[in-house]
């Protein structure tokens, strides 16, 4: 008996070790997703990781919140902007540089989102180079030349005096860039100014653009701000916009040849003109990520005569509130085979009573989808950040029914912080001691054309490198893969 005992004392200490290294490798839970490799980014609160394939190396750029930190590197305080971090090895990720943002805090400071293009892909760019798109606070939006990751320099500032950033997108293969601006003439805070960025030293002004409503001299109620957009650039002739975050958002369907080479005055007429169709969120929900997902093969549709193949956009929302005080954000489904006559057709969610994620602190709910659109994974996998969960790895293959198959959520490390709440919000929510407790908050995700898995935290905890193993590893196409 007493024998038994020891063996039980043996095996439970065993199994309190492993769980403890187990945590110190930054694991709070996880199924069919693993631990490849961590950096801490200095303490940043962090929102867009970007990868670039870089000669022989990878390198990883991750856009930051506004705060002021640290840099080891140099021994200076720095007003967080812009952290690359070679990740060549998923397992030793390390930092090479960073460049600092605009002064203040969350989104009124820092440089949130960053774009890199090759040289080699921009038609009129130094074919040696490659260049960094990134935001400045919001009032800005710059180009960088970060041939050498170690030390980028300022190439050029294509706007500035601007009253709101945020999610951009850089076409590579044309340079065709959609920032999202705060033109101080128009009504809005978030719209669009599109630039051909095809020669990074040179910006070329396209046109502004957004809802009808939010142009200059217009009036009445202002439309929803833009969050994000999403090109299939010339083969695909599409650009696919969202417009809100958690609330009455709208997803917008765009003819990118005449979005282009439209009549660019932004009358009425002429913001219609290129619009395919413009299709109303609930009105608590919003478009924070509009994610085409094309050409998919309907396994059960297979012997009928019409509708085997076709066209979605999986829409993800942002989660705000802390404590669940708001709508549930999560993933919806919409079925655009038809374009100007898109309908949602599935949803899926995290429920909240497997974690108790409404009273464990922070936020709950998606955030966003990854961007990249790497052979690996598109039309079969896609990976969703949902603050104090983790990440949620996703079966699409069948759009009608997407299936949870992997999840990740780091453990918190000892720059984790509570998310503030801020001043506006206090005294007009109902909110608890649990607004008060320190969280894990993955906030965005991406993926790279090896099949590794970015996650960057809101409260300051990191970047995690993951793959997928099991059965999510095997739905992947690693023919795909880049060795």
């Amino acid at each position: 008996m007493n024998l038994l005992k020891s063996k039980l004392v043996l095996v439970g200490a065993t199994a309190m070790l492993w769980a403890g290294l187990v945590n110190a490798q930054g694991v709070e839970s996880a199924k069919n997703m693993k631990l490849e490799g961590y950096n801490d980014l200095q303490g940043r609160t962090a929102y867009q990781p970007t990868l670039q394939k870089q000669g022989d190396r990878w390198i990883a750029y991750i856009g930051h919140h506004g705060d002021n930190k640290l840099n080891p590197l140099n021994g200076k305080m720095e007003d967080n902007g812009t952290s690359i971090v070679d990740v060549t090895d998923p397992k030793h990720p390390k930092y090479l540089h960073h460049v600092p943002g605009d002064v203040g805090k969350a989104e009124q400071g820092g440089s949130q989102m960053v774009r890199v293009c090759s040289g080699a892909t921009l038609p009129k760019a130094d074919k040696s180079k490659f260049y960094m798109l990134r935001t400045f606070g919001n009032q800005a939006h710059e180009i960088w030349d970060v041939t050498t990751p170690e030390n980028p320099t300022l190439l050029t500032t294509i706007a500035k005096g601007l009253k709101g950033t945020h999610k951009n997108f850089w076409e590579c293969d044309t340079g065709i860039a959609y920032l999202v601006s705060g033109n101080p003439q128009w009504r809005t805070n978030r719209m669009t100014q599109i630039y051909d960025l095809s020669d990074p030293a040179n910006p070329v002004f396209i046109r502004d653009f957004g809802l009808v409503g939010q142009q200059p001299g217009s009036s009445g109620p202002v439309p929803i701000d833009l969050h994000g957009a999403i090109s299939t650039g010339p083969k695909g002739n599409r650009v696919y916009f969202g417009y809100g975050t958690n609330g009455n958002g709208v997803i917008q369907i765009v003819d990118r040849e005449k979005l282009l080479n439209g009549p660019k005055d932004p009358t009425p007429e002429n913001l219609l003109y290129p619009q395919i169709s413009r299709t109303e969120m609930p009105t608590m929900n919003g478009a924070h990520t509009v994610f085409p997902l094309l050409g998919v093969q309907i396994e059960e549709f297979s012997k009928n005569l019409l509708g085997a193949k076709r066209d979605f956009i999986v829409v993800t929302n942002e989660a705000i509130q802390k404590e669940c005080l708001e709508g549930r954000q999560m993933v919806w489904v919409v079925d655009a085979t038809n374009e100007k006559h898109p309908f949602g057709v599935s949803n899926w969610g995290l429920p909240e009573k497997l974690g108790g994620y409404c009273t464990k602190g922070g936020r709950f709910g998606t955030h966003s989808s990854n961007e990249n659109m790497t052979d690996v994974f598109y039309g079969k996998l896609m990976f969703i950040s949902y603050f104090n969960a983790g990440v949620r790895a996703i079966d699409v293959r069948n759009p009608f029914s997407p299936k949870e198959v992997g999840s990740f959520v780091p453990a918190m490390n000892k720059n984790t912080v509570v998310l503030e709440t801020p001043a506006s919000q206090r005294g007009k929510l109902p909110f608890t001691e649990a607004s008060n407790r320190k969280v894990i908050q993955t906030n965005n995700v991406d993926v790279d054309d090896r099949g590794y898995i970015y996650i960057v935290d809101r409260a300051n905890t990191g970047m995690h490198v993951l793959s997928v193993t099991g059965p999510a590893r095997a739905i992947a196409n690693w023919n795909a893969a880049v060795k």
